[in-house]
């Protein structure tokens, strides 16, 4: 239930307007964490449900056409966090693998997404098809890159943490319990 609860609260950071957050968002984190506590079988949920989001922002929210070609690195994106997540994070997480993940996610969407940007181009192209324009292209990714990077470790280090530190807090509580009642 926690992996849909968290799935949605993505999907609100996303169609609320949230211009004092610099652009935080829940995306990385929430797949992230649906890839390391659901199964297989229901993997599609997320990719559809965020895809839908995609489309209703681009048609209704910014008023552009949509082009369903346009997505396709970035539904790539989606399903390659939920498999990272599934890969690093569903039989042991640890501080290393949970990290790796962190880091791994809001990367792997910073260089697929920029470099889309600069190959799509555009009319007039927004940048040069040259090494010089993509690394034009990924130097303006940057502040986005640090915002979802800062998102993803907020937001995936609160679901995977807050049920440890509650297990801690029931165990010290018990314990405390005992050691009372010993007395």
């Amino acid at each position: 239930m926690a992996a849909y609860l968290l799935l949605l609260f993505a999907v609100l950071t996303r169609v609320i307007p949230h211009a004092g957050w610099l652009n935080f968002t829940a995306v990385g984190g929430a797949l992230l964490y649906f890839g390391a506590r659901r199964p297989w079988r229901e993997m599609l949920a997320p990719f559809a449900v965020l895809a839908c989001t995609d489309v209703y922002l681009t048609m209704f929210s910014y008023n552009y056409a949509f082009h369903w070609a346009d997505y396709v690195p970035t539904w790539t994106w989606y399903l390659a966090a939920i498999a990272l997540g599934n890969i690093l994070l569903r039989t042991r997480t640890s501080w290393l693998r949970f990290g790796a993940a962190v880091v791994l996610g809001p990367t792997s969407f910073f260089l697929m997404s920029n470099f889309a940007v600069w190959l799509a181009g555009g009319n007039p192209p927004m940048y040069p098809k040259t090494a010089s324009g993509l690394l034009t292209c990924y130097v303006a990714g940057l502040p986005f890159y640090g915002r979802d990077l800062v998102s993803t470790a907020i937001v995936a280090g609160l679901a995977f943490g807050l049920p440890v530190l509650l297990r801690r807090l029931r165990q010290n509580r018990a314990t405390v319990a005992v050691d009372a009642s010993s007395r």
